[in-house]
């Protein structure tokens, strides 16, 4: 952690920006969370429990200036809600994301199944892609394997029902 801390306050440096205490704690925030696409109010309410003093108007901003600086994504899911996730240094592309439309649940897929359209609009179009994003939308395993749960209890209901009468 301490590692990508530092790199992004080298980053910030370049761009005559400071790691202040309150833009660190964010980036702790986010890095102790990195896995659960956080929004600025879940951000907010996890740094102010380390950070009490901190506001929100500060959180945006350091949001946004993360953003800009393209040390994190500033993500919508299609529930209206701006969430932010970290770059991974280690992938030139960002990971895509399988959205539940029941719960709200967005899993993380790390492979990037694009490169090949990639290289395909570099030589069909003499496009260069920089970046791309995929999302799917569906229902996530658990509220799959929670529907089929009820189903097979409402069965076994029915049965004890039927053989009481």
């Amino acid at each position: 952690m301490e590692a990508r801390i530092e790199k992004i306050k080298q980053l910030l440096q370049e761009q005559a920006y400071k790691l202040t205490p309150q833009r660190e704690a964010t980036v702790r925030v986010l890095l102790e969370n990195e896995q659960d696409h956080l929004s600025a109010e879940d951000v907010f309410m996890l740094v102010k429990d380390k950070f009490p003093e901190i506001g929100l108007a500060t959180v945006y901003r350091t949001l946004e200036l993360l953003s800009e600086l393209h040390v994190v994504e500033k993500m919508n899911f299609g529930d209206g809600v701006a969430r932010y996730d970290l770059r991974d240094d280690n992938n030139h592309h960002h990971h895509h994301h399988l959205i539940c439309v029941q719960c709200g649940a967005v899993d993380e897929i790390m492979e990037d199944w694009l490169i090949h359209l990639e290289e395909k609009l570099a030589r069909e179009y003499n496009f260069k892609v920089l970046d791309h994003r995929l999302d799917f939308q569906g229902i996530c395993n658990r509220c799959l394997e929670k529907k089929q749960a009820e189903m097979r209890q409402n069965c076994e209901d029915s049965t004890v029902q039927n053989n009481r009468s």
